[in-house]
């Protein structure tokens, strides 16, 4: 596997490589649809030399009820969101937050869609951070297993998390998989 390879994307370049230094995210929607279906939860951490050195999380009132199916899914309520700021109070910070670091996530082209739309939609800019995707890199790692879903990567890695479908949640467990990913790579020679 070829690290510091680029892939030309909407957003910046998808970069399959191991760093030290960026931001994994995750966000919790509505739906599928960056244009229809709203952010509802925002969770970033900020990675420095390998070690965590900060965290965002906020919950995102979308405007709109959340269906059954998707506080089923996140356990994120109409209730938790009834109080939360709107996308357009939070969107800055996060945006603030990212910088212009390289975010990783998983299958994190769905994240950087709800992203860039919200980004254009609200600040004016589209989102252009290159990006580190951990299914992905996994796929290329490990294309001998059939599923390369979050928490199947955490399962096989033995990655631990608290809760799935909240972002931060996710962020930390995207977070441990890769890290898992880059000491394989390493002593694997990959």
């Amino acid at each position: 596997m070829a690290y510091g390879e680029y892939e030309v994307c909407a957003a910046g370049r998808c970069r399959m490589e191991f760093l030290s230094d960026y931001v994994a995210l995750d966000l919790e929607t509505t739906g599928l649809n960056p244009y229809r279906d709203g952010i509802i939860e925002l969770g970033a951490v900020r990675v420095c030399g390998g070690e965590l050195a900060d965290a965002f999380s906020q919950l995102v009132n979308p405007g709109f009820p959340v269906s059954g199916f998707i506080t089923g899914l996140t356990g994120i309520s109409n209730r938790m969101l009834a109080d939360a700021p709107m996308l357009e109070e939070v969107l800055p910070a996060f945006m603030r937050f990212v910088g212009g670091s390289v975010v990783l996530g998983h299958n994190v082209s769905f994240d950087i869609g709800f992203l860039n739309a919200a980004c254009r939609r609200l600040l004016g800019t589209g989102f252009a951070n290159d990006y580190v995707d951990t299914m992905r890199l996994s796929r290329r790692l490990f294309p001998e297993y059939r599923h390369h879903r979050l928490c199947d990567l955490a399962e096989r890695f033995g990655v631990e998390s608290d809760t799935s479908h909240r972002a931060l949640a996710d962020v930390l467990q995207t977070r441990g998989c890769y890290e898992y990913m880059r000491r394989w790579a390493c002593e694997n020679g990959k």
